[in-house]
């Protein structure tokens, strides 16, 4: 027999998923819930604390009880794909050209970019750095060429923050790039030539896509779990029927699904890989973004042979227009700073004495913490907004850090359709046409939840999941 608590317990849990509490959102007091439903406080107070236990709803000290963002068991997860793996031609620039002309107009729902509210970041402290370190324009210091490799202070403060991460610690194995697509071509080009197979996670980012085709290489795309990542098993089969010359992957938050794989699993993907001496290029510009307790691990932590050519950038969790990556390219450093050299000649002073000085005052930390606690509430609002909106069947990731959802529909619907009349009401999305070359995913749509949940955005979610319900009645 299910005691009255548990009965009551579970009404209130089905409620807060289905979306009649929001999240954040402070649940009736034990008076009020008395009246409404005639149960003795004792009752629903020990409801309410199994619903702690749970994980649903939070204590605040003499305020109540409160909705907790919750990103699990919402939705089912998106199911791997299966089909034949086999190197690609990667044809997508002209579909990426269309999607650039729409997600980042201002007056579009910025449900598409892969970026956070201005109202995120840390504004006014960047501006104040901005102010202080411009005085060594004034005085001559800082306008002649910087050091190739990019600013000692930067790459000093950077290795700081790797101390427990990485193997080699010194400022100078660190190359700062112009942010973490430019650290990742630099090492593309370092490792890799034209017509070379590159593996790369599916679904994936559609940046890697477009510069995989620039490169004039071809995509070995592994479909990866929504949980889990890799199936090492099935990676070790392909490695053998493949000559692959690089891997380029995004373990830790990714994008767009989402998921971290586990310490054990990345220790093993990089003996797997690299005990072929396949290179590996790492994107880890959401490892910040965590929704956990701690950080996770990169790859490159577990590289013996300096074949795990580590990157990342402040665009996310700073501001985009800073411009400030780096990458740490193991034994390809001499290679990739040469090719850096031989394109740019050297990175702006300015953005790196800025960067460096953000973390040298320790405000980055503060900041951090503040930013990934405003990232996990939005997420689940974006998560339970395409519950409540959205046909039954959808499936949807459930990210564990980083700023991007991945949303499964049913087969019928084509989501650069969905893209085509999103576009006509304002909304910005990413169609699952663009993070593939294999068309596995042209009923999947990437959504951005950077920003705050407001009734905007709400009313643009909910218009995306009435156009879907028409799309499948047509």
């Amino acid at each position: 027999m299910e005691y009255q608590y548990l009965r009551l317990a579970n009404d209130l849990e089905r409620k807060i998923r289905g979306g009649n509490f929001r999240v954040g959102e402070k649940l009736p007091s034990l008076r009020s819930l008395r009246a409404q439903t005639g149960k003795s406080i004792s009752t629903i107070y020990q409801a309410y604390n199994e619903l702690e236990d749970r994980g649903v709803v939070e204590v605040r000290e003499k305020s109540g009880f409160y909705v907790k963002p919750l990103l699990d068991r919402v939705l089912p997860r998106p199911l791997r794909e299966t089909g034949v793996i086999r190197p690609h031609q990667v044809t997508i620039n002209t579909h990426s050209t269309m999607l650039q002309q729409y997600i980042n107009n201002p007056a579009m729902l910025p449900l598409g970019t892969a970026v956070a509210a201005p109202e995120l970041l840390p504004l006014k402290q960047l501006g104040r750095e901005v102010r202080n370190v411009a005085s060594g324009y004034m005085n001559g210091r800082m306008i002649g060429y910087g050091h190739p490799t990019g600013h000692p202070g930067l790459q000093s403060e950077l290795a700081k923050r790797s101390v427990g991460y990485f193997r080699r610690e010194k400022g100078e194995e660190i190359i700062i790039t112009n942010g973490c697509m430019d650290a990742i071509d630099l090492c593309l080009r370092s490792v890799a030539r034209e017509g070379d197979v590159i593996l790369i996670e599916s679904p994936t980012f559609l940046c890697y896509l477009q510069l995989i085709e620039d490169l004039n290489m071809r995509a070995l795309e592994i479909p990866v779990d929504a949980d889990t990542g890799f199936d090492l098993a099935q990676l070790e089969d392909i490695l053998q029927q493949h000559d692959v010359r690089a891997a380029l992957v995004n373990t830790s938050f990714h994008n767009p699904l989402g998921y971290v794989m586990t310490d054990l699993a990345k220790r093993r993907l990089v003996e797997i890989i690299t005990g072929r001496n396949i290179p590996i290029i790492e994107d880890d510009i959401y490892g910040d973004l965590y929704f956990t307790e701690t950080r996770p691990r990169p790859l490159k932590s577990f590289d013996n042979e300096g074949l795990v050519l580590y990157c990342s950038s402040f665009t996310k969790s700073l501001a985009p227009d800073l411009r400030v990556g780096w990458t740490i390219p193991g034994r390809f450093r001499e290679k990739v700073k040469r090719i850096k050299f031989n394109s740019n000649v050297a990175g702006s002073q300015l953005n790196q004495s800025v960067a460096a000085s953000f973390l040298a005052s320790k405000g980055y930390e503060r900041h951090l913490r503040k930013m990934r606690g405003s990232l996990k509430k939005q997420a689940a609002s974006m998560l339970q907004g395409v519950a409540r909106y959205f046909p039954k069947g959808t499936r949807v990731s459930s990210p564990q850090g980083g700023i991007c959802l991945w949303v499964e529909l049913d087969r019928r619907v084509d989501s650069l359709v969905l893209f085509e009349m999103a576009r006509q009401h304002d909304i910005a999305l990413v169609p699952g046409n663009l993070c593939s070359v294999t068309n596995r995913y042209n009923h999947c749509i990437r959504l951005n939840y950077g920003y705050p949940w407001t009734e905007r955005i709400e009313e643009g979610v909910k218009t995306l999941g009435r156009m879907v319900h028409e799309m499948l009645k047509t």
